[in-house]
């Protein structure tokens, strides 16, 4: 799942296990042709208001257990040998690394005098970051994480560049993991200093404008010192040249108990502003004046009533973009002497279009709204008086506006299903757009259609959705058809380009994306109506979604597979368990299926009770009970053909959701459908995923769909 500041948080729950445990005699019977790895059924029960839930794989929460490394390697030896021998995996694969050797540069940003953009050549197992004096000069390589480990695991997971650039805070991530290490690197000479950072997950470093050291966010260590992650995190200061151990605990509200702060300096140095986030819906911002050594923390606005982002200050003013008395979004100005709400000044009024991201740049806010999922760019002067819109190459997406208040430059990129990405710099002093680099790719992107249509849900909600496709299909229900989804935590799914995903197009495939309930395409009531109680909405729009495909003559339930990723996950195997007839295959990854239980891992697993509820408050218990993937399976039922991919480091989302999931649908499978579960060992949730694992992964699921689509053999021209 995505994790901005805003949405970090812990959510205090407590569940009362009434439990016995012993091995049953029940044995699931064989319904497949394949042999699927023994997977005990023990008698386990939890009890949540009155009523007893049995959760017969709860010993595979048990992640470092021999037990659970057994059954995880038993499944590996079943899933990775029938995916690598799939008939066309290989030539899926060889194209796949041929389409992935380009290269790619991401959005340069400016920090005081010097630009930095990341780059991968083609292959690389991650990008390097690069530094420049010019925005066309030449850039020497500053962190390259591909040195960092053979198998390219290791990777960069955020950076924080200092006011004048001197130096660069950034954080390693092992394995996928969300723990992090912060180092710190002095830009003139590529060294590391002796400064390490560590008990860190989600946080951001605010630089002081001395450059002397950092405001961070960890979490506090146990009796045996190791970091806690089910405890909030507090605000510390570290001075550069100083161990770890001498931090200063600057702001600690544990005792609120799932409030967590999240640290940031204004530019001209003069507050430390802390964003308290309690869920994903709601937070709090508290500040400190650094400039009175007799200052106290303060609380500016409290009332925990909407998403206040922090997008710059002046002098006594703080500008933030939020979604206060504005579902779709505004700017207000608080100042800090006037903070009550009637005080606040209207800067950028809301408008029908979602204002998705707000940045502050050359005295300019640019504002990038959706129409629809689809990006604008709106320009404001400080005063918020609307200057121009930014013309867009067509349906897409645009991130950037980075940069600082005094510069009077900025880049940003812009993407869509069939443009790999291309960078612009924008003059603000003159306000002249141009070019700065257009990426090129090994194939052809030409002969690819992009609509946009819209179908109505069970509750006869409009719901978007993009469908991509190559020019020259017929409408004869036959085509293979990929249906992919998110649908929570105020995340939009906006065009963007896919290597994966072309591939996919280029052996005729159809890619469809609804923008289901529980995002944020459409603002703060889109994403409300999707989460909680409302939760089923998501999983209704996304089957309608299938249904339109299907009446619409695109593809047929035979060649209809659907995928998501996270939350997406949830929303793949809630549809496969309520329609299994509509789905030929399913691909859930990394996802949520133990609804009851996805709380117990940490504080980060328990914020997601803002967009999920608790099964500790009996109404919500009732709605995740009703639709948890886990705890929905028939046994004797016909279920897709299903892979499921999670990776065993993951701690984000626990991977016993998809190990107690894997088991119970082979349990419950009727039909020859196989149910397989794939497991990367080095891998987490995903970020930091070295290319070499993506393409491996990406051709398993590939060759996987292609098996169980009843497609015909690949043509030459994609080898």
């Amino acid at each position: 799942m995505k994790n901005p500041i805003v949405s970090f948080l812990v959510a205090a729950l407590f569940l009362a296990a009434c439990s016995s445990v012993e091995k049953t005699t029940e044995e699931p019977e064989p319904s497949t042709q394949l042999s699927y790895p023994d997977s005990e059924r023990i008698q386990f029960s939890d009890n949540y208001h009155g009523t007893e839930v049995a959760d017969p794989y709860r010993w595979l929460e048990q992640l470092q257990s021999d037990a659970v490394r057994g059954w995880v390697r038993e499944q590996n030896e079943l899933s990775l040998p029938y995916l690598q021998n799939l008939n066309e995996r290989d030539q899926i694969k060889n194209r796949l690394t041929q389409l992935w050797n380009y290269e790619r540069i991401e959005t340069p940003f400016r920090k005081g005098d010097r630009y930095f953009h990341f780059r991968n050549d083609g292959l690389q197992n991650q990008p390097v970051l690069y530094v420049s004096q010019q925005p066309d000069g030449v850039a020497r390589p500053l962190l390259n994480p591909n040195e960092w480990g053979q198998d390219g695991t290791v990777s960069l997971a955020r950076i924080q560049v200092s006011p004048n650039a001197r130096y660069v805070a950034y954080a390693v991530s092992d394995a996928g993991s969300d723990w992090t290490e912060f180092r710190v690197r002095d830009v003139n000479t590529g060294q590391d200093l002796d400064d390490i950072i560590r008990g860190t997950k989600f946080t951001n470093v605010s630089w002081l404008p001395s450059e002397n050291g950092f405001y961070y966010s960890r979490y506090p260590e146990t009796a045996a010192g190791e970091p806690d992650d089910s405890q909030p995190v507090a605000i510390y200061f570290h001075r550069l040249g100083t161990s770890q151990s001498n931090d200063r605990r600057v702001y600690d509200v544990s005792q609120y108990g799932t409030w967590n702060p999240y640290p940031t300096v204004s530019s001209d140095g003069r507050f430390l502003i802390a964003t308290v986030t309690d869920g994903f819906s709601t937070n709090a911002i508290h500040y400190l004046d650094l400039t009175d050594t007799d200052a106290r923390w303060r609380h500016l606005i409290s009332d925990w009533d909407a998403r206040y982002q922090l997008i710059d200050t002046d002098a006594n003013l703080l500008f933030f973009h939020t979604t206060n008395d504005a579902p779709t979004g505004r700017v207000i100005a608080v100042d800090i002497n006037r903070p009550h709400p009637s005080d606040w000044q209207e800067i950028i009024a809301p408008r029908e279009e979602t204002l998705l991201e707000v940045n502050y740049v050359g005295g300019k806010f640019f504002a990038h709204y959706l129409q629809d999922a689809q990006s604008q760019v709106r320009i404001y002067n400080a005063y918020g008086r609307y200057e121009q819109e930014l013309r867009l190459p067509g349906i897409g997406s645009i991130s950037g506006f980075t940069g600082d208040k005094n510069h009077l430059e900025t880049f940003f990129s812009f993407v869509s299903f069939t443009e790999p990405g291309i960078v612009y710099h924008y003059d603000i002093a003159n306000h002249e757009l141009n070019e700065h680099y257009r990426t090129e790719i090994p194939a052809s992107l030409t002969g690819y259609e992009t609509r946009q249509v819209f179908f109505k849900s069970a509750d006869g909600t409009r719901i978007p959705m993009f469908i991509v496709h190559r020019d020259d299909i017929d409408l004869d229900g036959s085509n293979p058809t990929l249906l992919y989804g998110y649908g929570g935590f105020n995340i939009s799914l906006t065009p963007d380009f896919s290597v994966s995903q072309l591939a996919w197009l280029e052996q005729g495939g159809i890619l469809a994306i609804p923008n289901v309930r529980g995002g944020g395409e459409y603002g703060d009531e889109w994403h409300q109506g999707g989460i909680r109680l409302n939760k089923q909405n998501a999983f209704d729009d996304f089957i309608a979604a299938a249904s339109y495909l299907i009446d619409q003559q695109y593809t047929s339930s035979e060649h209809l597979a659907i995928q998501g990723v996270s939350n997406g996950g949830l929303l793949v195997a809630a549809a496969m368990t309520q329609r299994p007839d509509l789905f030929a295959a399913a691909l859930p990854a990394v996802g949520l299926f133990d609804m009851l239980r996805y709380h117990t891992t940490d504080a980060n697993a328990r914020s997601w009770s803002s967009d999920f509820g608790s099964s500790r408050n009996e109404e919500e218990f009732r709605a995740l009970q009703a639709y948890s993937p886990l705890h929905n399976l028939e046994p004797g039922t016909c279920y897709p053909a299903t892979l499921i991919s999670t990776g065993h480091q993951d701690d984000r989302v626990a991977p016993w959701h998809s190990y107690k999931f894997a088991a119970a649908l082979q349990h419950a499978q009727g039909c020859e459908n196989p149910v397989l579960l794939r497991v990367e060992t080095r891998a987490g949730h995903g970020a930091g995923t070295p290319t070499w694992m993506r393409i491996e992964r990406i051709a398993d699921q590939w060759a996987f769909l292609r098996e169980h689509l009843n497609l015909k053999p690949l043509q030459n021209e994609t080898d």
